[in-house]
């Protein structure tokens, strides 16, 4: 019996063993952090950018986590706006937000351009994608420069430099804790850490 618990181990994959994650290795903790949130969650934001590949591939483990229905957090997508390329997938995604459309076109935004291989980068070519899902290409266009849409735009910009990213994907975990990577392990760090920070509150 012992041998085989010891064989069961041994198949495991590394991650699943690691309870603790380890600062400079799993995680970065940032020099700027913000406030916690007031209503006592946890927040988990995540930065990405549609023709990230890295993003494309961690997208998977971030939405099985997300189906869980994990308790204490407020999940939040941050579309990195770093350039202005990465500004115009910005300013789709806040214009589908603002419509109640993310959960409809976040995944096959990332599947057509990463794997249909899209050039949907401009404001032109994203009006058209997002006219797939109902949305009038003037409608589009008036949201996109919009207050609102141009004010979290912004916010993510902000956040982004305050926080000092080099790239993404980047999830941080309650304004504190910077957990880089695309892999299964990324989003055990992140739950981790959230358990970690939910056991301060206790």
């Amino acid at each position: 019996m012992k041998k085989f618990i010891a064989v069961l181990l041994l198949a495991l994959p590394t991650w699943a063993l690691a309870l603790t994650p380890v600062e400079g290795k799993d995680y970065t903790r940032l020099a700027n952090p913000t406030p916690a949130l007031s209503s006592g969650l946890i927040e988990v934001r995540e930065f990405f950018w549609y023709g990230c590949p890295h993003c494309y591939t961690l997208e998977p483990h971030v939405a099985a986590w997300l189906k869980t229905n994990p308790a204490g957090i407020k999940f939040e997508r941050s579309p990195a706006a770093l350039n202005s390329v990465w500004e115009a997938n910005a300013r789709g995604y806040y214009v589908a937000e603002s419509l109640g459309l993310v959960e409809k076109t976040h995944g096959p935004l990332f599947a057509a351009i990463q794997i249909d291989k899209q050039r949907l980068f401009s404001q032109k070519s994203l009006a058209k994608f997002y006219a797939g899902f109902g949305v009038k290409e003037a409608n589009f266009n008036g949201l996109y420069n919009s207050f609102t849409v141009s004010a979290k735009v912004a916010q993510s910009r902000n956040l982004a430099v305050r926080y000092q990213l080099s790239g993404v994907p980047a999830i941080v975990v309650n304004g504190k804790y910077l957990v880089p990577g695309e892999s299964a392990r990324t989003i055990e760090v992140v739950k981790a850490l959230v358990a970690q920070e939910q056991a301060k509150k206790k």
